[in-house]
């Protein structure tokens, strides 16, 4: 039994970046471990933010910033959604004039702001020994940055895309792809009561994995990802084709949002860009409906055939989390203070081939982690390919060292 009475230190949670299923599940996974093995939890709320919105003054109420956790608090959200923690995509080595904190505008007034300065001087002022951010490969890759200003960083990766690098499993993409199957499955109801095509827009903004994985199991018969360009003509043709061989007479297309069409560009909402630099998407899937509904024709008798076409967007990123996506979690916080328990720092927890690890944490910006098209996607049929599943991991294609 752990000393509790004594405290061996303080850790440190954040969240960022978008919210998904089974954050929750992994801050009380951390926090309950920490505090049964004599830490102290506090967590930084809105991710990144947090960290520099503090003010370093004790009569100063941060309860906006940080919070201690307990076991009670915990145990309230470990099984719900989201993050209760909240969640943003501010990132302290690059903050605009407009949203430095007040109280640093007189040091900081620059168009762009590095305020990496003030983030450790607030963990510093926290008694912060460890810092475990929870997040992609934007939150973490900050993380890194970190690490390499000696703070004692442990990052755990979660993304619906499932594209962080070094892992094979992060946070959310189970539930995701469930969710994505259930969706899919419910309109086919209304696609075949109109014998349409039903083309759904999915998450993926450079992997094409939240579409690759519902297309192989089943929910659609072609999908279009990031890795590959893909020609409007081949897909209307091969979509009609299997809505004539479908006696209900329609046919399902998984779109992820980050696809693009041959000779074209990613399709964005406008120009506005995050901290991170990353303009929003939306809209590929609008924009393949409409050009199949055009195209149509010559793959039909000359007669059009007409669109549902449907975002599922937030739907697959809210709720709760599935049954992999509340394990992951719970095993990945555990892993996190197994390490710090060794006074080991700067890695990254992982589940890789199976078996759960860890690496490396700047893993995260030294690769891409991306569908590897000419071993998964058949280029000519525009779904995936199927060959042996003898020793492939549980995802099937998660891992960017294939």
């Amino acid at each position: 039994m752990a000393n509790v009475n004594k405290l061996k230190g303080t850790i440190a949670i954040l969240t960022g970046g978008g919210d998904v299923p089974g954050l929750n599940p992994a801050i009380r996974a951390v926090t309950i471990r920490a505090i049964r093995e004599g830490y102290q939890v506090i967590g930084l709320r809105r991710g990144w933010a947090g960290s520099i919105e503090i003010i370093r003054d004790k009569n100063v109420n941060n309860s906006d910033n940080f919070q201690v956790l307990t076991e009670e608090i915990v145990n309230k959200a470990g099984r719900t959604g989201g993050t209760f923690l909240h969640s943003s995509r501010t990132r302290p080595s690059h903050v605009p004039k407009l949203d430095v904190p007040l109280h640093l505008q007189d040091n900081y007034n620059d168009e762009i702001n590095d305020l990496t300065p003030e983030v450790i001087k607030n963990l510093d002022w926290l008694g912060v020994d460890y810092l475990i951010p929870i997040g992609g490969d934007d939150t973490l890759s900050y993380g890194v940055r970190l690490f390499q200003e000696n703070v004692k960083v442990v990052g755990i990766p979660k993304t619906m895309d499932n594209d962080v690098p070094g892992t094979d499993y992060c946070i959310g993409f189970s539930t995701c792809v469930t969710r994505t199957i259930h969706m899919t499955n419910n309109l086919r109801t209304s696609a075949g009561s109109h014998e349409r095509f039903l083309v759904l827009e999915v998450f993926g903004r450079y992997a094409g994995f939240t579409a690759m994985l519902p297309t192989m199991a089943g929910a659609a018969n072609r999908c279009v990802i990031p890795e590959y360009k893909f020609n409007m003509e081949q897909l209307t043709e091969l979509l009609a084709q299997d809505r004539f061989k479908n006696p209900s007479r329609y046919s399902v297309l998984l779109v992820s949002e980050g696809a693009m069409f041959e000779g074209g560009e990613m399709v964005f909402k406008d120009a506005e860009k995050d901290a991170y630099g990353h303009a929003k998407l939306g809209g590929i899937g609008e924009m393949v409906g409409a050009q199949l509904k055009s195209l149509s024709p010559k793959f039909n008798n000359g007669r059009p055939i007409n669109i549902i076409n449907q975002k599922l967007g937030y739907l697959v990123r809210g709720g709760d989390p599935d049954a992999i996506d509340s394990i992951v979690p719970m095993a990945y916080g555990n892993l996190a203070l197994d390490l710090i328990l060794k006074g080991v720092h700067g890695r990254l927890v992982v589940l890789k081939n199976g078996r759960y690890d860890n690496m490396p944490i700047d893993v995260v910006t030294s690769s891409n982690k991306i569908v590897n098209v000419k071993k998964h996607y058949n280029t000519e049929r525009l779904r995936p390919h199927y060959k042996s599943f003898e020793m492939k991991p549980l995802f099937i294609m998660t891992s960017e060292l294939e």
